[in-house]
């Protein structure tokens, strides 16, 4: 009989049980160059070392539990031992036998054993229905995960329910590990999102599917998680949103009541326009068309809602109670007739309460093609011309995909272009308006007025990608919301004009309600002019052609009216309590346009009581002291992650609410923790009534976070310092570290079977080598400067590490495996710190440049003595 064809011939025999107990020994007692050695003598003595290593993985143990083993180490040595001596190599019956083997273990190993397994008995050869059978004996033991990542890595998505795989780690909240599974395979990516879809019915319970997966709860796997996930997805594959009705049809209803709210209780959108949005919103989609009718009887009447089911010809059945016999009474025509009588009444009545355009209908030019753009081009194009520049875009309304730019609007003395992109983009007119608009752009000589004009460029890049990095040629901007912020610092103007704005809002409204303050540059238009901007038609269809002639006079005011705020301003800067030199203030860098942005009334800055200065009116009679950074303690609601994590950054003591948590959570925070809340928008208001006074901040969300950390920093008056910088983990916000050596990090790296000699000494070598340096240079000066890492932190003591288990006394594992190869190579790497919390390790490096630099204009003189890091 032919001895290959027993099983038994598949093992190592008694030498690889030797070896291993030789290994083992030298494993406990830590000397890793002996064991690296005796690990390879063992491999070339061993007459069969795949079978032999099989044979030592199932005598032990100790690669089943998590971090590195000695399994981990013999299986990742037996890989680079066999690239150098590939004749090793099995095949035939003989490998299958093998593989059948490893299959057990497979079922049982960490993560990080997969890939050398895989690799060392080529899996990716086996027999794919063995394969496929292993994965379903791992899934229904209930290791979903593990089931999931050995599918990815043998690639056997394709042949596995997608639905069935990737619902436990959904219910696991393993989003990333799903996206990760259907990654490569636009079929799959389909098939998850209509499951996602089907799951986002209202009448849908997410708990009947945790039902079938013992242990697993489905607490996050709301609707709103799993929208925000599909359409996360959507854009992520650029896949069409048709696949996913249910969660389309939620998002247009989201809109749909948006725009009631706009109309019927902001009463900041005209007739015309919301009817037009309204339509298109709605469609032909029968199940929002019914929708409509149900938030017509709530909002309006049943006259209204009869009209409009009898537009979309409903069935009668669908129609909510009252409106069917609204619907035989209905006299169509002569009630749309009267009602547009009231609402053209309405319209004539409030034009007086806004900016009226100081020019006539016929100096306003809507152009379309280039030969009508060359009297815009002689008009702009003239050094030393000013010229107010706007732009306007279709609203989104929560649909998929990024906004484009409909129309350019350019403003000269007595004159306004109104460029139509959708017609001025087309091919054949593309290459001239590029050449036209960046040289507008880029031409220092010309003045270019706007407001938010950052986030405008942003857009029209957004928009063609001829001009995406025009944003950094531009020269000669003049944004007018570096002035209205300055304003808005002046209190005592700004006490006047808000008054005024209360006054004319309940004035001019009379029984048709209370009209929402002013905001933007609407408000600064208000405060310069007298006036304020009327702005129903900011959210019109911008794509609609013909524009209609509301749309046309509001897009015109909008850039005319930066002209005369300039004008107003450059004439008496004084009487608005700016300064005389106002260029001075207006000139820099763009910033970014703000999205209804909210006006809001002093905030109070919360602080312990013997940090309070005492308000008398408007004088302060003793500043408020400064704070450090770890005495201040907030929240951040989960639109401000960016701003939390540049106040850790800092040493400010930050938690930051999840994607999916409700905006309730920072007001339970903040109670409980005695935290301050930093919000912004609508939830301000809501999150300001639920906590103490002063103890609820709303920042700036049309800012960048760089600058929202500034203006919290301001607000709260913290003053800091190179030493808190980094003084806090910047993942789990613990300011407790481990302070690890170079050369005993590089210990715990071998010991962890990261790290081999032959890198050891690489980087030895690496870190000897000294650059040359010119001797008649003078050096010293620029060393003394060089900042050196020395956080405001609490230490653990280095007893506190168990250097076996790399686990420290409070039970955090380091998590040694995420540092790079390269960085014990550094010559100028003294310590590693290791967050004692989460076990995330850090090192020097020039981040924390960066963040100096980023933010130097708030760092302040360090207690005692500097605390310097090295900026390489």
């Amino acid at each position: 009989m032919n001895q290959e064809s027993n099983a038994s011939d598949c093992t190592g025999g008694p030498a690889s049980l030797l070896l291993l107990k030789t290994l083992q020994s030298l494993w406990t007692k830590k000397e890793m160059n002996k064991l690296k050695e005796e690990t390879r003598r063992g491999f070339a003595v061993l007459e069969d070392p795949l079978a032999g290593l099989l044979d030592m993985l199932e005598s032990s143990s100790d690669w089943k539990g998590k971090g590195h083993s000695l399994g981990y180490y013999i299986t990742n040595e037996l890989q680079l031992w066999i690239k150098e001596h590939p004749g090793v190599q099995q095949s035939g019956l003989r490998l299958k036998k093998l593989q059948a083997r490893v299959f057990r273990i497979l079922a049982q190993s960490q993560v990080n054993l997969l890939d050398p397994l895989i690799n060392i008995y080529q899996l990716h050869t086996a027999d794919r229905n063995c394969l496929l059978g292993h994965v379903s004996h791992i899934y229904h033991k209930g290791k979903y995960k593990e089931a999931a990542i050995l599918s990815i890595k043998l690639k056997l998505q394709l042949d596995l329910d997608v639905e069935k795989m990737c619902t436990p780690l959904l219910l696991q909240e393993k989003t990333n590990l799903v996206e990760a599974y259907v990654a490569e395979y636009p079929d799959l990516q389909c098939k998850l999102l209509q499951t996602l879809d089907i799951w986002c019915e209202p009448s849908f319970n997410t708990k009947d599917i945790s039902r079938q997966y013992e242990g697993l709860r489905p607490d996050k796997l709301n609707h709103k998680t799993l929208s925000k996930l599909v359409f996360r997805l959507l854009e992520q594959y650029n896949l069409d949103p048709a696949l996913c009705p249910n969660v389309i049809n939620q998002r247009h209803l989201g809109s749909l009541k948006y725009l009631f709210y706009k109309r019927f209780v902001e009463k900041t959108m005209t007739q015309e326009n919301w009817v037009d949005h309204v339509q298109n919103t709605v469609g032909e989609n029968r199940w929002l068309q019914e929708q409509l009718v149900q938030l017509l009887v709530s909002y309006c009447d049943l006259n209204t809602a009869a009209r409009w089911a009898l537009r979309y010809s409903l069935p009668e059945k669908t129609l909510p109670y009252g409106v069917v016999d609204e619907l035989q009474n209905l006299k169509v025509q002569e009630r749309v007739e009267d009602g547009e009588r009231r609402a053209d009444d309405y319209e004539e009545d409030r034009k007086k309460d806004y900016y009226q355009l100081p020019i006539p209908r016929e100096n306003i030019h809507f152009l379309q093609t280039w030969e009508a753009m060359q009297r815009c081009r002689e008009a702009v194009l003239q050094p030393g011309q000013v010229v107010g520049i706007d732009m306007e875009w279709r609203p989104s309304f929560g649909v998929v995909g990024k906004p484009r730019v409909s129309v350019l609007q350019i403003a000269v003395k007595e004159q306004v272009f109104l460029l139509d992109l959708l017609q001025l983009l087309k091919p054949d007119e593309m290459e001239e308006l590029s050449h036209f608009v960046q040289t507008l752009f880029s031409d220092p000589t010309i003045i270019k007025l706007g407001y938010g004009m950052s986030g405008d460029l942003h857009s029209l890049g957004a928009t063609c990608s001829a001009f995406k990095e025009m944003e950094k040629q531009v020269q000669g901007v003049r944004d007018l919301l570096a002035i209205d912020k300055q304003l808005q610092k002046n209190r005592c103007g700004w006490k006047k004009s808000g008054l005024r704005v209360d006054m004319l809002s309940q004035d001019s409204c009379g029984d048709r309600g209370f009209r929402q303050p002013e905001k933007g540059l609407s408000l600064l238009v208000q405060h310069v002019l007298g006036k304020p901007l009327d702005k129903t038609e900011q959210l019109s269809n911008w794509e609609k052609r013909p524009l209609r002639e509301e749309q046309i006079l509001y897009a015109a005011s909008d850039a005319y009216c930066l002209l005369e705020v300039y004008k107003k301003l450059c004439e008496d800067p004084a009487s608005f309590g700016l300064s005389s030199d106002l260029t001075e203030s207006l000139v820099g860098k763009p910033s970014t346009k703000p999205r209804a942005k909210k006006q809001l009334n002093q905030q109070e800055m919360p602080l312990p009581s013997k940090q309070q200065a005492k308000v008398i009116g408007k004088e302060t009679l003793s500043p408020t002291p400064s704070i450090s950074p770890k005495e201040l303690s907030v929240v951040c609601d989960n639109m401000l992650q960016g701003l939390g994590r540049h106040l850790r950054c800092l040493g400010v003591d930050v938690r930051m609410l999840e994607n999916d948590d409700d905006h309730r959570k920072a007001a339970e925070i903040a109670r409980q923790e005695g935290r301050v809340i930093l919000t912004s928008g609508l939830p301000y208001q809501t999150l300001q009534s639920q906590v103490g006074e002063g103890r609820c901040f709303s920042v700036d969300c049309s800012e960048k976070a760089k600058e929202q950390a500034l203006q919290v920093l301001k607000h709260f008056n913290v003053q800091v310092t190179l030493a808190d910088v980094f003084s806090r983990c910047q993942v789990c916000n613990c300011d407790k570290y481990l302070k690890v050596s170079r050369e005993q990090m590089r210990q715990l790296m071998q010991l962890s079977g990261l790290s081999t000699d032959e890198d050891d000494a690489a980087c030895l070598a690496k870190s000897e080598e000294k650059p040359e340096t010119n001797p008649t240079s003078d050096t010293s000066e620029s060393d003394s400067l060089q900042p050196v890492y020395n956080p405001h932190c609490q230490w653990l003591q280095e007893s506190d590490l168990n250097v076996e288990t790399l686990t420290l006394a409070t039970g955090t594992a380091l998590q040694l495996a995420a540092i790079p190869p390269g960085v014990l190579a550094k010559a100028d790497l003294a310590f590693f710190y290791c967050c004692t919390q989460c076990g995330k390790v850090f090192w020097e490096g020039s981040h924390f440049g960066r963040v100096v630099s980023q933010f130097k204009e708030a760092l302040g003189p360090t207690e005692g003595s500097q605390s310097f890091y090295n900026l390489s």
